[in-house]
């Protein structure tokens, strides 16, 4: 079974992971396994980032650090069996390189519903799914 699971989390929607979090906590209390909780924020081109307060980013990498310690807290799993970490760039991109990092065995993670310009998952999902260099679990929300 998996040793390391990641589990990527959206820190502006965290109640979009819930189903993703529940299985891998039953699969970290049945096998074993550890979980990797991770959060990406998004790159803010220079100009923009040039119009923020001074320390805007520190206190966005705090902030959703914060959100994640918070879920890991909240997870019936045994004590140390979470860690977490948070990352800027694209969000298929980070999870990708994120997981091998990592030395994960399974990526967990919800999808959105298709629409017609992700008709059979989502975007970041359907990313992931083609390019992780693990197995991937997507669980439709």
């Amino acid at each position: 079974m998996f040793k390391k699971i990641l589990v990527p989390v959206d820190p502006a929607e965290t109640g979009f992971a819930t189903e993703a979090l529940a299985k891998a906590s039953q699969i970290a209390r049945d096998y074993g396994a550890k979980i990797h909780l991770m959060a990406v924020c998004p790159e803010v081109q220079s100009f923009v980032a040039s119009q923020l307060p001074e320390g805007w980013q520190k206190r966005e990498f705090e902030e959703t650090a914060k959100i994640l310690d918070k879920i890991a807290s909240d997870l019936d799993v045994p004590e140390g069996t979470v860690d977490v970490t948070v990352r800027m760039g694209s969000v298929y991109h980070e999870v990708i390189e994120e997981a091998e990092k990592a030395n994960c065995d399974l990526v967990l993670m919800t999808s959105h519903k298709p629409g017609l310009s992700t008709y059979f998952i989502g975007s970041n999902a359907a990313h992931i799914v083609r390019h992780a260099p693990c197995s991937v679990m997507v669980l439709r929300s």
